[in-house]
């Protein structure tokens, strides 16, 4: 693993983890949730999974979290943080194929930024637990972005997600054509499942690197 620099503007300049097994055709940018950062347990369980799979990842910090603050930054630094790891990932990386996402609001940060401009090099955008709307106050106002974007998208969502009501974003999903969704039955917005649904955490991850690999090579190879 190799830890980065990288430069978002004059003034910020955020951390990165590089990720890069050998064999490798494919590199995910992942970008951390609200309150966690790119070390949380599930973002380094979850790139070396993809690892295992030989799949590349880029985790990077927010401005926001390099900074240790709470509050996060304004969209506009947020989306140039999204293009700045996007950059990275193409330069050191040229040869992969890129997939960009992220969890929860990582997620959404880089559906915003795609939406307002095509992310360069990037061929599909991946969503571990979209947050559609706050807790209890369903809503498809986060979503509205979701329909200025043309490149493959996978929503990976656990079915006792309280940021994302089923029946607001099942019918969402199936409203976007190049969008995807995946279930997984009795997780949570962090993916936890149960202990009576006799699974584990990294039997749910499994899950979720095999459908990202399966949707990677129908929609992006």
């Amino acid at each position: 693993m190799k830890r980065l620099t990288l430069t978002v503007d004059d003034a910020t300049r955020v951390s990165g983890l590089l990720l890069h097994p050998p064999g490798s055709r494919l590199c995910v940018v992942l970008a951390h949730g609200a309150g966690a950062g790119m070390e949380h347990p599930f973002m380094e369980a979850l790139a070396k999974d993809l690892a295992l799979r030989d799949v590349s990842t880029l985790r990077y910090q927010f401005p926001y979290m390099e900074r240790g603050d709470r509050r996060p930054d304004s969209p506009p630094l947020c989306h140039a943080t999204v293009r700045a790891a996007v950059a990275a990932a193409r330069e050191r990386l040229p040869q992969l194929r890129l997939i960009a996402g992220g969890k929860s609001f990582g997620g959404r940060m880089t559906s915003q930024a795609q939406a307002k401009m095509p992310l360069p090099g990037v061929c599909g955008l991946v969503f571990f637990g979209f947050p559609l709307h706050p807790a209890g106050k369903p809503s498809t106002e986060r979503a509205a972005h979701l329909s200025q974007i043309s490149v493959p998208m996978l929503f990976v969502q656990g079915t006792r997600d309280t940021l994302a009501d089923r029946s607001l974003l099942v019918p969402l999903v199936e409203s976007l054509p190049t969008a995807t969704l995946e279930a997984i039955e009795g997780a949570d917005h962090s993916f936890h499942v149960p202990a009576r649904s006799g699974r584990t955490d990294a039997q749910v991850r499994a899950q979720m690197v095999e459908t990202l690999l399966a949707w990677s090579a129908k929609t992006t190879g």
